[in-house]
């Protein structure tokens, strides 16, 4: 028998639950519809919202119409699920601006064309025109207070001290819920799916298309991911803000993502090929048969930050990263290309020098000085002679050892590094 989506999603390590409304034998039989919903509630995804992203692309893989949803209605209520505090409401014009920049980041992951073309939908096509009384006779009469106080999201925030849920966020379950029905019966969709804190959220929609259309639902729940070492997916170890791994190229360059997967824990690599990446599993299973035997090559961790690093900002960029990671961590190097160089450039401190100094030479010495890797002449020559200065990734000895353009890679730069990690990007103008 074929596999289904959700044989291929629990293979994969998806799930965390499913309903038992029979997701599997209506997957067999027909193409299904799934949405997964993404509040604009900040200008970025980051990689903490890519399980369900991930998820939902690969219904579309096995056949089904993936349905993106953006939150631009629900955004300007704010979900208090997985939340300790209130959230701060946005404006409407702050909603609308991150809309647009999350519907640019999500349409890299699937496919708008062909027999299972996704589908984006911004919900505040359909919230936003309610009338509150209308909504309230109509959807609130089918939610009971004691069921809704009973969710895990809400119950957590009413026991927790000096804490409790305002009333606008406590609605929001009846306008994630009003969602379903509403893609329901205006575009056919039977599943909804989400991170583990949305089962709530979840099971009350297909309560209310049950209620009002009489139809059948299904809901599925995908793990919220933490490190071996215990940190959130897409942190790093500093902290809370900043250091979040963010979809935007402007708040994370690529660059720092690929290192970020590059520095994958080895016992997370083989767990995150196959939730951030689309390799097939026998591919998988190759490259965790790499890391039991080589473990040095780091095989799995290279493919896992390429694969994800294209998904997310292409194959051209990801090459580019690529390359430049090489060349920062590699052997010696002789040639980078523009797009490589401009990488380099978005990442290591640079210094500008003229073509007509570098035909004379300029000495060494010199260089380390303006680039204020040394803080006299004497300390650049004993740096020099310790040997800890490379030029383009190998050792220069020689004190009065000059650069000149003929060494610049492709005409373009030279590498300058003082110890293990302290680089310099010499440009040529």
């Amino acid at each position: 028998m074929p596999k289904t989506i959700v044989d291929v999603l629990e293979e994969r390590g998806f799930i965390e639950q499913i309903t038992d409304t029979g997701l599997r034998e209506a997957a067999a039989t027909r193409s299904l519809k799934c949405y997964v919903g993404f509040d604009p509630t900040a200008r970025s995804l980051h990689l903490g919202h890519v399980i369900p992203v991930m998820g939902l692309a690969h219904f579309q893989r096995m056949g089904h119409v993936p349905i993106v949803l953006i939150g631009g209605g629900t955004g300007m209520i704010g979900d208090p699920s997985g939340k300790t505090t209130e959230r701060q409401l946005l404006s409407k014009e702050d909603v609308e601006g991150n809309a647009k920049r999350l519907q640019s980041q999500l349409s890299k992951f699937f496919s708008f064309e062909g027999p299972y073309a996704a589908i984006m939908v911004n919900n505040a096509d359909w919230l936003l025109p309610l009338k509150l009384v209308d909504f309230l006779r109509d959807i609130g009469k089918h939610f009971s207070i004691n069921a809704m106080i009973a969710k895990e999201s809400v119950r957590w925030r009413l026991e927790e001290r000096g804490q409790g849920i305002s009333f606008t966020e406590f609605s929001y379950m009846l306008l994630q819920a009003y969602d379903f029905l509403h893609l329901y019966e205006h575009h056919g969709c039977s599943v909804q799916a989400g991170g583990r804190d949305q089962w709530g959220n979840i099971t009350a929609g297909i309560d209310l298309i049950r209620r009002i259309s009489g139809g059948s639902a299904h809901g599925i729940t995908f793990p919220l991911l933490t490190t071996a070492s215990g940190v959130k997916i897409g942190k790093t170890e500093g902290g809370e803000g900043s250091d979040m791994i963010w979809l935007d190229p402007e708040l994370t360059s690529p660059y720092r993502m690929y290192q970020y997967w590059i520095n994958t824990d080895d016992r997370d690599v083989i767990k995150f090929l196959k939730l951030f990446t689309f390799l097939e599993i026998k591919e998988v299973h190759h490259l965790e048969e790499s890391l039991r035997k080589s473990p040095g090559k780091r095989e799995p961790h290279r493919a896992l930050a390429f694969e994800f690093t294209k998904l997310a900002h292409g194959e051209k960029t990801a090459q580019a990263v690529r390359e430049a990671s090489e060349i920062l961590f590699g052997g010696e190097v002789r040639e980078i290309s523009q797009d490589a160089f401009d990488q380099l450039a978005k990442e290591v401190p640079a210094t500008r020098l003229s073509k007509e100094r570098l035909r004379q030479g300029i000495p060494l010495t010199e260089v380390l000085l303006e680039t204020k890797l040394v803080k006299s002449k004497r300390a650049a020559r004993d740096l020099i002679s310790q040997g800890g200065v490379y030029v383009n990734n190998v050792v220069w000895r020689a004190v009065e050892a000059r650069i000149n353009l003929n060494q610049a890679l492709s005409g373009r730069a030279f590498l300058l590094r003082t110890g293990k990690k302290n680089y310099h990007l010499l440009i040529v103008e």
